[in-house]
């Protein structure tokens, strides 16, 4: 099977280039720039790979949560594209994604969800993915629950962001902390393969950003209450 991964959850953008199980991917920091790098990202792949967009097979993308903008940049490129081929179109939970870019067999994901609350789940890896311990949820750091014994690893920036406060509420849980990772295009590219084989993917018009909140700023006044 043939099919493209895009990742714009964060400040960085990925997309990788799924053929037969050899992934291709490519990264870069884009801070604003999704919109501006996330195309020619996956032109570059396919023509890496001699191929036109009538050869693939599906379309994965990182719905979420992560940035309002860069979810809608992926979910938008991804529709796109499947819209023009009528492929089947996969959304994949950026913190799942991050958990498998982590590896360990016990993974605590946590991004900065700004505004003084992060995006956390946990997960616990089985043999054909993960299952899912904690459900993804944004929430302040200090109302985090804690975790069953055992070594888990803390993956993601919220990590770098609330140390402290996350280190103290996940107490002797955590074995260790992996702070500098993030959700990529290659990891959505693992995790997507055997869920299309599986046939879980829809048509592009079922493919939705998972935002876990509606609101996008503080007011003054609570900025100033923060």
């Amino acid at each position: 099977m043939r099919f493209l991964a895009l990742d714009s959850s964060t400040e960085w953008c990925s997309a990788a280039l799924s053929c037969d199980g050899e992934v291709a991917a490519l990264e870069r920091r884009a801070d604003h720039r999704h919109g501006e790098l996330l195309l020619p990202m996956v032109e570059h792949l396919l023509a890496q790979a001699g191929l036109g967009t009538q050869a693939l097979d599906g379309v994965a993308f990182a719905a979420g949560p992560g940035a309002f903008t860069g979810l809608r940049i992926a979910c938008g490129l991804a529709q796109g594209l499947a819209f023009a081929r009528d492929l089947p179109v996969l959304g994949i939970s950026s913190l799942e994604a991050l958990a498998e870019v982590a590896g360990a067999e016990r993974v605590v994901a946590c991004l900065d969800a700004r505004m003084h609350e992060v995006y956390c789940a946990a997960y616990l890896r089985r043999d054909d993915g993960w299952e899912v311990m904690r459900e993804p949820a944004c929430l302040p750091p200090s109302e985090l629950e804690a975790l069953p014994a055992g070594d888990w690893i803390g993956a993601g920036g919220g990590f770098k962001v609330y140390r402290e406060i996350l280190t103290a509420r996940l107490g002797g849980a955590l074995k260790q902390l992996l702070p500098d990772l993030r959700p990529n295009a290659y990891a959505i590219a693992r995790l997507a393969a055997a869920r299309f084989a599986r046939g879980e993917a829809v048509d592009a018009a079922g493919a939705l950003p998972l935002y876990l909140r509606d609101k996008v700023a503080l007011t003054r006044a609570e900025r100033a209450a923060r």
